[in-house]
C-alpha cells in the first residue's frame, strides 16, 4: 500500500467523521482508485432534508479545512442541497438527500469499487466492509 493510498484514506475517513458529527445516515466509503480516474474514495452519505444536506456538507467543508487546512477544489449542489458534492482531488463527497441517493444508486454504479461502511466510533463500532452491491 503506497503512502498516497494512506493519506486518501486518512482523508475520506475525517470526511466521514464530519458527515457523522451532523448525523448523516448511511455513511459509505467506496475506494475507486483502481477503477476510475476521478478519485481514489468516494465518501457518500444521506441527510434527511435539504438543510441536513447542507450542514453536513458544511461540516465536511469546516473540519477538512480546520484539520488539513484543505478546501474543495470545487463544490456543486449547494444551493438546491439535494446532492452536494465536495471535490478534494483524491476524495470525493457525496452528501445527498434519501431520493436523489435512491435515484441515481452510485453504490450500484460504482459497485466494482472496494466498499466501507463508516460506523461511528460513538456507538463503539469500527468500519465494516460491505460486500460488492447493496
Amino acid at each position: 500500500m503506497d503512502e498516497r493510498f494512506g493519506d486518501s484514506k486518512a482523508l475520506a475517513l475525517l470526511a466521514a467523521e464530519a458527515c457523522d458529527d451532523r448525523k448523516a445516515v448511511d455513511i459509505r466509503l467506496i475506494r475507486v482508485e483502481e477503477v476510475s480516474s476521478l478519485a481514489d474514495w468516494f465518501v457518500i452519505c444521506s441527510g434527511l432534508t435539504d438543510v441536513q444536506v447542507r450542514a453536513i456538507a458544511r461540516s465536511v467543508e469546516d473540519q477538512l479545512e480546520q484539520e488539513l487546512d484543505r478546501l474543495p477544489l470545487r463544490r456543486e449542489g449547494q444551493t438546491e442541497g439535494r446532492w452536494v458534492l465536495l471535490d478534494y482531488g483524491e476524495v470525493i463527497v457525496h452528501v445527498l438527500t434519501p431520493s436523489e441517493r435512491s435515484y441515481y444508486d452510485l453504490e450500484s454504479f460504482w459497485g466494482h469499487g472496494e466498499q466501507e461502511r463508516y460506523l461511528s466510533p460513538a456507538v463503539g463500532q469500527a468500519d465494516a466492509p460491505v460486500s460488492g452491491r447493496r
